[in-house]
């Protein structure tokens, strides 16, 4: 038997550490030899919780099934481990040390036959690994990761376009990932708004957040369908703080009821996630006479952070996320052509012009809040499979379903722009895997100042207009 005890200290809450540590979905994140993790059971983490943890160890690539057999939240937990290499017993201690977190690890391995013979030889090397491995969790649980800028290798592919493009893919996802800082941020106390959280994306989402967790507010437009979803999340995480809200974000007279009752409540909004959308391949006007593509992707998420922004000001420290698409890239912002009209109408494209222009408001908030306390910033999925693809654009999911994202690996940035602490440290980027991209990948597409301050003008006057009509 090999036997690791090893101690690292940290400046962080003992719960926030146990909560971090305990899931082992996070172990990619700080040791070295794990490049993959998942949870395999059902319902929150606890003691029979099994995760799936692959590993590269120098006698080669393993897997491990790690299962929890002690769970004492928050001060100790202890897994069990098998391969075909070893058994593992891993115990891990948590004690409030003065102002800081004492982490105690202590690992037991056990070779299995023909390889116990040669654990006097893989004593030095497991015990290396130990050391490296608690080194990296001291990292991930100090949290001081440096603001987000974006590569060479990406700034590169974005001048050239065709490389940019490719990165849209799951391949881009995966080639992002070698490179992210641990992500330990607690979300517990924090209240954040989803909209569009039924499925896809904004489910993928709803999901992460509340298993770090957040007080989720899901804002959906179908009553059952929000039940079963808030039913859902709540059996597998655990988290009871989730509700649901109705609304059809693309009637702006809900998006009015819906702001007036988070406003009478008067509960500060830490993150505000603007999700909601649809592509229409058909052209045709809500029931208040709006463009439908206008209404939902560009109209609603205005309307609905303007009027919440008195309560992202109470929270001091809030954040505002705006998904746009990838599609935008071929469109220049034109305030004459937001409402698409039948003539000639494409869905894709109608879409894509709206999300230019959120992506201008995201840019013209961040600068004109900066001295609120709110952080604005908008991200793309690049391409991920989800139901809204499937279902609007059939030859492009055709063609491309063998390398587009899942919807958890399209989500990632959202959650990363909702919960990491490097994520508050910069404000109007538009992002992509955890990067700060280029809003623009074509010359063409770039706008001037006053279509700029076209645009706000004439969002603007909606406002007055339904003030009047009042």
């Amino acid at each position: 038997m090999i036997s690791l005890k090893e101690t690292i200290r940290v400046h962080r809450p003992v719960a926030e550490c146990f909560d971090y540590t305990a899931d082992f979905r996070t172990t990619p994140e700080w040791d070295a030899t794990a490049f993959k993790a998942r949870k395999i059971s059902d319902g929150p983490v606890g003691t029979g919780t099994q995760f799936e943890v692959r590993c590269r160890l120098p006698l080669g690539s393993i897997e491990l099934l790690y299962t929890i057999t002690e769970f004492e939240a928050p001060n100790m937990v202890t897994l069990q481990a098998e391969s075909w290499l070893f058994s593992a017993v891993d115990t891990i201690y948590f004690t409030q040390d003065g102002d800081q977190t004492r982490i105690d690890y202590h690992a037991d391995f056990s070779y299995k036959m023909p390889f116990a013979a040669l654990e006097g030889v893989l004593k030095s090397g497991m015990q290396r690994m130990g050391k490296i491995a608690l080194r990296g969790l001291k990292r991930a649980l100090d949290d001081s990761n440096a603001p987000p800028e974006i590569s060479p290798g990406s700034a590169k592919a974005d001048r050239l376009l065709w490389p940019g493009l490719a990165m849209f893919s799951k391949w881009g996802y995966r080639r992002g990932k070698k490179r992210w800082d641990p992500m330990s941020a607690s979300l517990k106390g924090q209240r954040i708004i989803v909209t569009g959280a039924t499925s896809g994306l904004g489910l993928a989402t709803a999901r992460d957040l509340a298993e770090r967790g957040a007080e989720l507010i899901l804002v959906m437009r179908n009553r059952e369908r929000g039940e079963a979803v808030v039913k859902d999340l709540k059996a597998e995480t655990g988290n009871m703080a989730i509700r649901q809200e109705l609304a059809d974000l693309s009637i702006m007279g809900e998006v009015d009821a819906l702001t007036e009752r988070l406003l009478k409540a008067g509960e500060p909004i830490n993150v505000l996630v603007n999700n909601a959308g649809a592509l229409f391949n058909e052209w045709g006007t809500t029931s208040e006479g709006l463009e439908q593509s206008f209404a939902l992707l560009l109209l609603s998420p205005w309307r609905l952070t303007r009027a919440l922004k008195p309560l992202l000001e109470a929270a001091e420290d809030a954040r505002v996320i705006n998904v746009v698409s990838g599609g935008m890239y071929s469109q220049q912002l034109r305030v004459d052509r937001l409402q698409a009209i039948p003539k000639n109408y494409a869905g894709a494209t109608a879409y894509a012009r709206c999300k230019r222009a959120l992506t201008v408001v995201t840019e013209e908030w961040a600068e004109s809040w900066a001295d609120d306390g709110i952080v604005v910033n908008a991200m793309h999925p690049g391409w991920a499979d989800t139901p809204g693809v499937e279902s609007s654009l059939p030859a492009f999911h055709t063609l491309t379903r063998f390398i587009l994202r899942t919807p958890e690996e399209g989500a990632d940035t959202i959650i990363w722009l909702a919960a990491a602490s490097e994520a508050a440290k910069v404000s109007g980027k538009l992002f992509l895997d955890r990067e700060p991209r280029t809003t623009h990948l074509l010359a063409r597409t770039r706008e001037d100042a006053s279509e700029r301050e076209k645009l706000m003008a004439f969002l603007e006057e909606f406002e007055i207009e339904d003030s009047m009509a009042a």
